[in-house]
């Protein structure tokens, strides 16, 4: 059985990013994967602690970041997936601290400082190809995000697993919906009657976009 890990790197275990997040699970559950549901910001982790025990000669790290810490068992799990799909909200243009420090924990040990002769190319540790899907939902609508170049800053993280892991890909949800009582904060930048619209007519578009993502990820034959 083909196994899929969703990790949910946004502060909120029920909003936007974990909507998203679950339709992704579901769309993997339906083409037969198991699928476990992780929310980063309960579990207790830092990011890379340059130690370089994945980078030692002979080292017997199998791919897995050295720290022993509440982490370890999530990255174990993730190098032995069949996809991998992580979430983040967007703070100012870039995804969660969470994000971030997850990103580094799982790539670097996987990432290494050799060259392929043939290739040119840095060499990957990776015992196969594993699918990333990457979710960024956001409260800027789709045009604020394309001027500020939230595409470029995003997608460089995108790139990072497709390097190292050999395949990703984005989806984002632009203009959500970010309050349940909008009369209680103060905000005047957007329209609540402009958002609810965005959250009736495109968000549920989005949502299943998410699930054809997971679905997509889990049937790829790499």
């Amino acid at each position: 059985m083909k196994k899929a890990i969703i990790l949910n790197a946004s502060p909120r275990k029920n909003f936007n990013t974990a909507k998203m997040l679950k339709e992704a699970q579901k769309g993997a559950e339906s083409v037969g994967a198991e699928a476990e549901y992780f929310n980063l910001y309960d579990i207790n982790y830092k990011g890379c602690l340059s130690c370089f025990a994945c980078k030692r000669k002979g080292n017997t790290t199998n791919c897995v970041c050295a720290v022993k810490d509440d982490l370890r068992p999530v990255l174990e799990k993730c190098v032995s997936a069949d996809a991998v799909i992580i979430g983040s909200p967007v703070y100012f243009s870039y995804p969660t601290g969470e994000f971030r420090s997850f990103l580094e924990r799982f790539l670097f040990p996987i990432h290494t400082y050799l060259v392929d002769k043939e290739t040119g190319n840095l060499k990957s540790l990776r015992p196969k190809t594993i699918p990333v899907g990457v979710i960024f939902t956001m409260n800027c609508p789709k045009e604020m995000m394309e001027r500020y170049n939230y595409p470029t800053i995003l997608e460089d993280n995108v790139k990072c697993f497709n390097h190292v892991l050999g395949y990703s890909e984005v989806l984002y949800s632009c203009d959500t919906y970010q309050f349940i009582d909008y009369s209680k904060y103060d905000i005047d930048l957007f329209d609540e009657k402009e958002k609810a619209k965005v959250r009736d007519e495109q968000f549920p578009k989005d949502l299943e976009n998410a699930y054809n993502l997971g679905k997509r990820l889990i049937e790829m034959q790499i």
